[in-house]
């Protein structure tokens, strides 16, 4: 029987495309329950590798005859030996190359729009971490908006479509992933903005990001809207009128956390005053692009993960909770856990830490854990 090395982009057009796989996971079983390959046709076995080592043939019986099984572990290694002895066992299998180290990295670029002023709008769906980035193209420039620290997709992405990255962006001072904005900017030559409120701590320079500003894209608008209540300093962008870029504030089936800064009691009304008043006084027209999903369900048919904000209030629980107290509760109690690493990601968005490339894969590892649902 054959093994088959699996890319993370094979397999996250797998999960994408909503096509079936059984993923045999040989990490340990806390691993597994924090965090797994996910897809909204997948099926999943855990079993861990040395479970496995003294032979799997009865372990390979039971698998499922009718799915191709792909072998996932931390890194590779071990799911490529698993994989080779399902195959001695009988059964075809693939293994993930680069195992979920590979599969945290891997981004998905899908072009969201063409823009009125004839450039265009894209999202880079990060399916491990469930992170969004953006960049606008328009007239030979590009900016780029919220970037997660693979910065060579977003570069070489512009190169190829003969664009400058002019504009690098971050709507807030993220605790999740560690950002690749200033590692653009310093690369490329461009202008890196933060919001100044959540800069009191940052020890490099930087554009202050503010409220109302707007930056020039070729022909397309970028507006700057202050929204806070994730962060002191959290961001919107209007993007050519009709897309509104929401960071960490709202998602498509959640709402922002306001207690990664330690300050959930402090910003839980500058949440409340973002979503239902200076959201509420946009129009519902806009199409929102979140920083962040949760769930693959999330994402749309085309690979994008996007929704009307007047679909947004009359559909996510978050926009709908009428009592002050009530909403208060709902963002301050029974919150999930923090993000791995979280306190050390945000002094690395300050500058004041410089970890080194295998150490930032360890902060990172684990799922999405910005959002309250």
């Amino acid at each position: 029987m054959t093994v088959t090395a699996m890319s993370p982009k094979e397999a996250a057009a797998r999960s994408i495309g909503k096509q079936p796989l059984h993923i045999v996971d040989v990490r340990n079983e806390e691993a597994f329950a924090d965090w797994k390959l996910e897809g909204e046709a997948f099926t999943y076995v855990n079993r861990p590798y040395f479970d496995l080592l003294d032979g799997v043939e009865e372990f390979a019986a039971a698998l499922p005859e009718d799915r191709e099984l792909l072998v996932v572990c931390a890194k590779e290694g071990s799911s490529k030996l698993i994989a080779e002895m399902l195959s001695e066992a009988g059964r075809d299998a693939a293994y993930l190359e680069g195992g979920m180290s590979a599969w945290s990295e891997y981004l998905a670029p899908v072009k969201v729009a063409d823009l009125a002023s004839g450039g265009s709008l894209h999202q880079f769906v990060r399916l491990g971490k469930g992170c969004l980035s953006y960049m606008v193209i328009d007239g030979g420039k590009a900016a780029v908006i919220d970037a997660v620290r693979v910065t060579d997709v977003f570069t070489g992405f512009a190169e190829e479509r003969g664009a400058v990255i002019e504009h690098v962006l971050d709507t807030h001072l993220h605790a999740d992933h560690i950002s690749g904005g200033r590692a653009i900017a310093e690369k490329t030559g461009a202008v890196y903005y933060l919001p100044e409120a959540d800069a009191g701590e940052v020890v490099f320079d930087y554009h202050k990001l503010e409220d109302g500003m707007q930056l020039q894209v070729g022909n397309t608008m970028i507006e700057a809207i202050y929204s806070p209540g994730h962060t002191n300093g959290s961001t919107s962008f209007i993007v050519d009128g009709s897309y509104l870029l929401t960071g960490d504030i709202l998602f498509v089936d959640s709402i922002g956390r306001p207690d990664l800064a330690g300050k959930a009691d402090d910003w839980v009304g500058d949440l409340r005053t973002t979503l239902y008043e200076r959201y509420r006084n946009l129009s519902g027209e806009l199409t929102v692009l979140p920083a962040h999903f949760m769930e693959m369900n999330e994402v749309n048919a085309n690979g994008t993960v996007a929704k009307r904000l007047d679909s947004l209030f009359s559909d996510n629980h978050g926009l709908a909770v009428d009592e002050e107290a009530e909403f208060r509760k709902l963002v301050t109690e029974n919150l999930p856990p923090q993000p791995n690493a979280y306190q050390e990601i945000r002094k690395t968005n300050m500058g004041i830490l410089s970890p080194g490339e295998e150490l930032q894969k360890e902060m990172e590892i684990g799922p999405n854990r910005c959002a309250v649902r």
